[in-house]
């Protein structure tokens, strides 16, 4: 008689750069008020800052491999939610972490120039219109496209729809407007994780360096 063969159920394993997440892994569960609903959420949606062992913000992590990192010893917690939930595995629990720092040094990449995306950009400039100061809401070109203009950090600046529809195609000095300050590239490694990132955790700001705030 043939026997049967049993598929093990649990949570998917997470890996980092070749690291299998341990056995532990596999119980991992939220304790306190958190629903089944919310906790899903958690391992879902939840992005925790990944820092070197400089504190050089590297890239923001799923909760899940955040957990992995933590756990295998390869990083530190930073900065936790003390009023947030526990994650529990069979060897130890975990509170849900907002800052992780490596505790090896890992050599980043040089990158000249920061990629430019509607996130970094708004961050840029502070939410706030180029031309009227207002709250922004679109991303407008100083020259337009149709002008000759570029899309490129020097060239484009974060407005709000009023003045971006009243400005058009025309250009600065056609209406006797003024920039309210010079567009220019940023620079720091932070701003690659600006870059890709909308909504960031108000904790990390201090971490983001001056770009951020």
């Amino acid at each position: 008689m043939k026997r049967r063969g049993h598929r093990r159920t649990g949570a998917p394993t997470a890996s980092l750069s070749g690291l299998a997440a341990p056995p532990c892994l596999h119980s991992v569960a939220t304790s306190g008020s958190v629903s089944g609903a919310d906790a899903a959420s958690i391992w879902t949606r939840r992005r925790v800052l990944l820092l070197n062992s400089t504190f050089e913000p590297l890239t923001a992590l799923p909760l899940r491999r955040a957990i992995v990192m933590l756990i295998c010893g390869k990083a530190d917690v930073v900065h936790d939610d003390p009023a947030g939930p526990i994650i529990h595995s069979a060897t130890r629990s975990v509170p849900v972490p907002s800052v992780i720092r490596l505790r090896s040094y890992v050599r980043v990449p040089y990158r000249a120039r920061i990629p430019l995306t509607r996130a970094a950009l708004m961050h840029r400039d502070r939410h706030s219109c180029a031309y009227c100061g207002g709250k922004a809401d679109t991303v407008d070109h100083v020259v337009p496209r149709s002008r000759g203009g570029d899309h490129s950090w020097e060239n484009c600046v974060a407005a709000c729809s009023t003045c971006n529809h009243r400005k058009a195609d025309r250009l600065l000095a056609e209406l006797g407007w003024t920039l309210r300050l010079v567009p220019t590239s940023p620079k720091g490694q932070h701003w690659r994780l600006l870059a890709v990132i909308n909504d960031l955790d108000p904790v990390w700001m201090r971490y983001l360096g001056e770009g951020a705030a």
